[in-house]
């Protein structure tokens, strides 16, 4: 079938070690969700690991972007991304994306609302996996 990657280095990395020598489409249009922290006053503290939970809320719940990729914008970016998945899968192809959590979450969304059927999901945990099937 076909591999596509997210262009950041450790999907790149992943890529290297699973494809064993096959030709992966490294594509930007599987980076991750941007990521930017909220403005809270400087006394806020928070240990590092809630950080990010912190900062997804905020960009999810609130639209905080501080001038990166708006989450409209990236809603529509995965409806793309699951778009190209689906025309390779329809064409025949196993599909298989090396990328990141939260992205590639609301890529599943897209896929799900498009007809397609989560079968295996481990979660959220580094190096899981999901696999989608036509419903």
């Amino acid at each position: 079938g076909v591999i596509f990657a997210s262009t950041r280095q450790r999907a790149q990395e992943t890529a290297v070690a699973v494809s064993k020598g096959r030709n992966v489409v490294s594509d930007v249009l599987f980076i991750e969700a941007p990521l930017p922290p909220p403005h809270f006053p400087d006394w806020f503290k928070l240990p590092p690991k809630y950080w990010g939970a912190v900062a997804r809320f905020w960009w999810h719940a609130f639209d905080h972007h501080d001038g990166q990729e708006t989450r409209r914008e990236a809603e529509a970016r995965a409806e793309r991304a699951a778009q190209v998945l689906i025309g390779r899968a329809e064409a025949g192809e196993d599909v298989l994306v090396l990328a990141h959590g939260y992205f590639n979450h609301m890529v599943g969304r897209r896929l799900k609302a498009d007809g397609w059927k989560l079968v295996h999901n481990q979660g959220f945990r580094y190096w899981s996996q999901r696999r989608y099937e036509r419903a």
